[in-house]
């Protein structure tokens, strides 16, 4: 052990595994540093495997007379309750390269600061140069991303993962919010690529142009495909979160839509007209002849799925059904007859026996979604033919008895609030 000074903080214990002796423990109290040392010196060397006779031979004189297995056993409780610090010693290699190692690292870290400082020093001269490098070069490239065809394809895909997204979260709130918002994107976005038209703004009016325009293929790029897109974006939303029953309606919106889009509901309106519009009048909207037509389609796909009897289709009946209710109070008015009221009477029939047929086969079903929506409808339909029905003898705004018609409206309100108290009655408690 040449050149390595042993530096032993000795810490006996009259317990150690085994009872020590008194003898040792005396003889462990009265040693110096010195004899620690040699002890310790000692021990290394027979745990080892090497010769001890030339050692102790050597350094036998530091110590008084001792038999050999006293010896042995202070050497091991010196080794067993020794804790070794090493210091190198003066003008050693190893003492050297600890104080080289000392200094470069305090280099290191003067060199990151004064990196710190220069780099501050040259961002505040050259921060101008380098915002003007970085325009002049990075401009071509976030023109690109940021090119309204580019963005509008991004967008598309953002509202396919919020769509997938959507479906996965626990919270009903934000879940609804995120879906819808992916519904939107895939609505706007496959509108803008099929028209080639990248604004917001411009969707609707791209949409009422082409519907009513006299290009087939214009509509169905226009209405079609992208109602088709969204309609199955709402068939996986509807297999992944079939508890929020809200997506029937939505769906039937859609699908509708993207099916009286297609160009040969276009050559049959004038078969599905008569239907609604059995009289031809000198004025008709446009509009009005479409929306009948198309009420007609859906109401003939409401019976087929009413024929099925089968409690699958009572999500998509009801949305149907609600969806049907305010196409026959819009087709019902009195402003979309101007000229021909005999289409107007053969419509309130129409509707009566509708709101009638609703109340009745959901009374029979006990779909409570349609009873009600059958109760609200008729009385949004009963105030509407009051207001229509007293137009007919004066003016709102112009007429002198207005306020005896906003009492009578007053009166029906109240009349039909107790009429439908006593249905409910009649239907949930008898």
């Amino acid at each position: 052990m040449k050149k390595i000074i042993l530096f032993i903080v000795l810490s006996c214990v009259s317990v150690y595994g085994k009872t020590v002796t008194d003898s040792v423990a005396t003889h462990l109290s009265s040693l110096n540093e010195k004899q620690k040392n040699i002890l310790y010196e000692f021990e290394i060397l027979k745990n080892n495997g090497f010769s001890t006779d030339q050692f102790w031979l050597k350094n036998k004189n530091h110590f008084p007379q001792l038999d050999d297995a006293l010896r042995d056993e202070l050497a091991k409780q010196v080794f067993v309750n020794s804790h070794i610090v090493y210091s190198a010693p003066k003008d050693a290699a190893i003492q050297f390269w600890m104080q080289t190692q000392l200094l470069t690292n305090w280099m290191f870290y003067l060199s990151a600061f004064i990196a710190i400082c220069a780099l501050i020093a040259l961002f505040k001269k050259y921060w101008s140069l380098l915002i003007e490098v970085l325009i002049k070069n990075l401009t071509p490239l976030f023109r690109f991303l940021f090119s309204p065809v580019l963005l509008t394809y991004e967008l598309f895909l953002i509202g396919v993962v919020c769509v997938i997204y959507g479906c996965i979260i626990d919270e009903f709130v934000l879940r609804t919010v995120i879906i819808h918002l992916g519904l939107f994107l895939l609505w706007s976005q496959s509108t803008a690529i099929f028209t080639k038209v990248y604004w917001v703004k411009k969707y609707v009016l791209e949409i009422e142009n082409k519907f009513w325009g006299k290009d087939p293929w214009e509509t169905v790029k226009t209405i079609c495909l992208p109602a088709a897109i969204v309609t199955l974006a709402l068939v996986y939303i509807l297999y992944k979160v079939p508890s929020d029953v809200f997506y029937n309606y939505e769906i039937v919106v859609s699908g509708i839509a993207a099916v009286y889009a297609l160009p040969f509901w276009r050559s049959l309106e004038k078969y599905l007209c008569p239907v609604l519009f059995p009289w031809q009048s000198d004025y008709s909207a446009r509009s009005i002849k479409s929306l009948g037509a198309c009420t007609v389609i859906a109401l003939f796909i409401t019976v087929v799925l009413v024929c099925q009897w089968n409690a699958v289709f009572y999500n998509v009946i009801t949305a149907l059904t609600g969806l049907l209710l305010l196409s026959f109070l819009i087709l019902s008015s009195k402003i979309n007859f101007r000229y021909n009221y005999r289409n107007y009477y053969y419509l309130q029939f129409v509707t009566i026996l509708f709101l009638a047929a609703a109340f009745l086969y959901s009374y029979h079903v006990r779909l409570n979604e349609i009873i009600w929506f059958s109760l609200i409808g008729t009385s949004i339909y009963i105030m509407l033919k009051y207001l229509e029905v007293s137009s007919f003898f004066s003016d709102w705004k112009r007429g002198k008895a207005w306020a005896w018609k906003l009492l009578g409206l007053a009166g029906l309100l109240w009349l039909l609030g107790k009429g439908i108290l006593y249905i409910s009655k009649f239907l949930f408690i008898s």
